[in-house]
């Protein structure tokens, strides 16, 4: 048979042959041309960010350790952290790759690994063998979202779906023995968990991604916003979203896609609203392009579902965590989180069906050790996830604000948020201690915490026991105390030990607002109910009269305070001795009366006397000692004996110090003591080095809005005011009263406080028009919240007055001195300092004016006298004699024998 061939042509380039008939097998390979890779090749998923924000110091430690042949870095951080590479978006998301086989094969893809067509080829030995080959060139590959490292650490199965991802029927290697350690490549991870990553890295190879600090937060809000940037309140959004990248990337794209109805501004305010507002807010799905499909972009639901995790796989750390979440952000103790058994709470009864029980026996008869050791495991897991922090002294713990919201909304929606709420009043409840000295720095440390239980009210009448007795045992707020006093009369009754101490605490708050009308009515009530109900010689009836004399000291009504404190002193010498806490509480409290009425000596006395016997009975180190010498001092003080006051001063610190520590607050008064002592005497450089140091550490361990943290930038502010540094203590005193005015309103008495230091040095500068405003202001918020014979509102009219004056405007100062030296003759009495001090200040005046009362007149003689009885009190014996023989005179002579 003849055989004939024809060649036939398919297009293009590519020839072949048909065949006619073949008796025979035919072999036909078609060699298709050689695939070149691009060299280099990036397989980033992420387009370049055109709003990059860069993070020098951060990466500059990523490249560093990079750099480093056959690396292996973990970058680790709380969800929403964000890290940003001007490459593209390496981001700390919240969802868990368990994928692993069709990322090797999109590498070997990529780079055109050749043999990975074949369906029976190891895809994970291509990609190993292709990475090992030096002749490729550098690497870096990026595991991303690495939250849970079973799936790379574990022996692979033989499963069916292990046969499908081509891994052979005989291989079992966990997929990272597949991620060559060679020179030429590096291996970056990221990950939520410290834990995860502890397993893949080694610890010195382990950076920690942190927030934004608050510039690169405002390049990111100013990117983001654009022309609706407001540069004025860019910086308290970022403050209040913690400088969290994807929340201020949320929060930019809510604000922009609303663009006419919502402002920066606005969106602050709705922050301000509540829980329920913030998270409407912070739920919003939007704003972020450069992100893996999968993530969520928002931030709450970035953590809801860490949550999750940690609540399937350790339930007990999630319980802690549900805890934590409704305490104050800062400094929680350890002791809150504890239940009576050492433990975090939680009902057995809600435990999941089919959870893990961890251990054989009940908790109830677990060991100590074992106890102490679970706590600390789910102290780890909350840490490992960047959920809670240790502070420096490693005694307490502290959470991101929104964190806790994250976790209540999460608890909300598992129908758990009441349940814990109850817990977290329960634990306040049993912990908050009694005013005992013994644990006075405890009732501070928690103060914080229970404050919070006022938007926290629980159900159930048991419950709202609890909470009433915590609220009212802890509040410094008047709205505080009087909703535990209103539930107290509904529950207890009116005569009840708890219901009067709920009135003595809204007494306290109307005291501190400055409402001493109302303080007072509340006070005659209870001490009255006491002195029906239990005698006028139970201890509860001795306090409610001192408190009633307080407060008649702070109206400066002296007399009517020292007859009751007299009384007070002397029933609790004769029924509870000389010894006893409240007979020393009572001298103590005498001794500031005769302070305020300038009888320095009389103070001085019995303020030594205090001293000796709390220095004998409770020894020298003891907090009340050291609260006795501190009142010596300042007694010492306010008579200008500087040495006398200073030696003591410097002791008290010293044991202070010794004794609670260099950061504690009290440790901080005293210093703040002796600085102001050391101001008194000029020595400017010690009271700044001083203050300075206050200052610094009052804002690391209380936090820049603290009451004691802004007095001490106050005093800081004096100091340099007294040393004609006015740029430096306005800067400062313009901090504090901006802060007070946010936080505390402008009727608070330290915002007053506040405005008139800024006031000063205003005036201290010449600047009489600003310091005016002020004053101004300030007397008018005093008279209509303090009353017109508060001290502090004649105080303010007595500085208002000499702005007036040094304006030239003597008939305004004339009007404000006479009514301020009235009201103080009236209140204070003729003989007292600052009666003197308004009587010398409008003879000023009318000597300004060239109205001189002169010698004879019987102001000036008056004068006379009650000055020589002031200089007869603090010792200075002939100058007293010298002025009460010359007034003497002179009255013989004006007025006769």
């Amino acid at each position: 048979m003849a055989y004939s061939s024809v060649t036939s042509t398919f297009g293009g380039s590519n020839y072949g042959f048909q065949a006619g008939l073949i008796n025979g097998p035919v072999s036909v390979a078609f060699h298709l041309p050689p695939e070149t890779p691009a060299n280099p090749s990036s397989n980033i998923p992420f387009p370049r960010d055109p709003d990059y924000v860069d993070r020098e110091l951060l990466l500059d430690r990523i490249y560093k350790k990079l750099s480093v042949p056959a690396s292996k870095v973990a970058l680790v951080g709380l969800g929403g952290v964000g890290y940003e590479s001007n490459g593209g978006e390496l981001s700390l998301n919240a969802y868990q790759r368990i994928g692993s086989h069709s990322y090797f094969r999109e590498i070997a893809d990529q780079v055109k690994i050749p043999g990975r067509v074949n369906q029976k080829a190891n895809i994970f030995k291509l990609v190993h063998d292709w990475l090992c080959d030096k002749n490729k060139g550098n690497w870096v590959l990026v595991l991303d979202n690495v939250d849970n490292a079973d799936f790379l650490l574990k022996p692979q199965t033989t499963s069916k779906e292990g046969l499908e991802g081509c891994l052979g029927s005989k291989s079992k290697r966990p997929l990272i023995r597949y991620l060559p350690r060679n020179e030429n490549g590096s291996v970056l991870i990221t990950t939520r968990s410290r834990d995860m990553a502890l397993k893949l890295v080694e610890e010195n190879n382990l950076i920690t991604v942190e927030p934004m600090d608050r510039g690169q937060a405002l390049g990111l809000l100013e990117k983001k916003l654009g022309d609706q940037m407001d540069n004025d309140r860019a910086a308290e959004l970022g403050a209040a979203l913690e400088y969290m990248p994807l929340a201020i990337v949320q929060a930019a794209a809510y604000i922009k896609e609303r663009a006419l109805r919502c402002s920066v501004q606005q969106y602050i305010e709705k922050l301000k609203q509540g829980d329920k507002a913030k998270t409407s807010l912070l739920n919003y799905d939007g704003g972020h392009l450069r992100r893996d499909w999968e993530a969520e972009n928002s931030i709450l639901l970035t953590w809801q579902i860490s949550f999750d995790y940690i609540h399937a796989t350790k339930r007990s750390a999630a319980d802690l965590l549900s805890l934590m979440s409704f305490f104050d952000r800062q400094r929680i103790p350890e002791i809150l989180l504890r239940s009576r058994n050492g433990t975090a709470t939680r009902d057995e009864s809600s435990r999941a069906d089919g959870e893990k029980n961890e251990g054989t026996d009940s908790e109830d008869s677990m060991s100590e050790a074992s106890v102490h050791d679970r706590f600390e495991d789910d102290i780890l897991t909350l840490r490992n996830y960047s959920f809670i922090s240790l502070t420096a002294d490693t005694t307490t713990f502290e959470m991101h604000s929104l964190v806790q919201l994250a976790t209540r909304k999460w608890l909300e929606g598992q129908g758990q948020l009441k349940r814990w709420r109850q817990q977290y009043i329960t634990h306040l409840c049993r912990e908050f201690p009694t005013g005992n000295y013994k644990n006075w720095t405890q009732c501070q440390a928690l103060f914080p915490h229970a404050k919070l239980a006022l938007v926290q009210k629980p159900e159930g009448e048991e419950s709202l026991k609890e909470w009433a007795l915590l609220i009212g045992s802890a509040s410094d707020a008047e709205k505080m105390s009087i909703k535990s006093m209103k539930v107290r009369r509904r529950l207890l009754g009116t005569e009840q030990g708890e219901t009067l101490n709920s009135m003595t605490m809204v007494a306290l708050a109307c005291k501190l607002g400055g409402r001493l009308e109302k303080a007072e009515e509340l006070e005659v009530q209870v001490m009255e109910t006491r002195k029906r109900v239990l005698r006028e010689e139970h201890p509860d009836t001795l306090t409610s009269m001192a408190n009633l004399a307080s407060t008649y000291r702070n109206q400066g009504r002296l007399k009517e305070a020292e007859e009751l404190e007299v009384q007070v002193m002397e029933i609790s010498l004769k029924v509870l001795g000389e010894e006893h806490p409240s007979t020393l509480t009572g001298m103590a409290n005498l001794a500031s009366t005769y302070r305020d009425q300038g009888r320095w000596k009389e103070a001085e006395e019995l303020q030594a006397k205090e001293l000796e016997v709390c220095s004998r009975v409770l020894g020298e180190e003891h907090p009340d000692t050291l609260i006795s010498m501190a009142s010596l001092a300042s007694t010492y003080r306010n008579q200008g004996r500087w040495k006398k006051a200073e030696e003591l001063e410097v002791q008290v610190m010293g044991t202070i110090k010794r004794v609670l520590g260099e950061e504690h607050p009290h440790t901080l008064t005293s210093m703040a003591n002796l600085a102001l002592t050391y101001r008194n005497q000029g020595r400017w450089k010690e009271a700044e080095a001083l203050g300075l140091q206050v200052m610094e550490v009052g804002k690391r361990v209380l936090g820049e809005e603290h009451p004691s943290t802004l007095t001490s930038v106050a005093n800081l502010a004096s100091t340099y005011r007294n040393q004609g540094r006015w740029k430096e203590a306005e800067e400062l005193d313009v901090q504090v009263v901006e802060t007070n005015l946010r936080v505390l309103g402008e009727e608070h008495p330290s915002t007053l406080i506040s405005i008139a230091n800024l006031a000063s040095t205003f005036w201290d500068q010449g600047r009489w028009k600003e310091a005016e405003e002020l004053q101004t202001k300030g007397l008018e918020i005093c008279l209509r919240v303090l009353v017109g014979e508060h001290p502090d509102t004649l105080t303010s009219m007595a500085n208002l007055a000499l702005t007036y004056k040094s304006q030239g405007g003597w008939k305004k100062a004339e009007e404000l001195e006479v009514q301020v030296m009235d009201t103080r003759k009236r209140v204070l009495g003729e003989e007292h300092p600052y009666t003197l001090t308004s009587m010398a200040n409008l003879a000023s005046t009318y000597r300004n004016q060239g109205r001189v009362l002169g010698e004879e007149h019987p102001d000036t003689l008056t004068s006379m006298a009650n000055l020589a009885l002031t200089l007869r009190t603090q010792d200075r014996t002939n100058e007293a004699i010298f002025l009460i023989e010359k007034c003497s005179q002179m009255r013989k002579y004006v007025l006769g024998l």
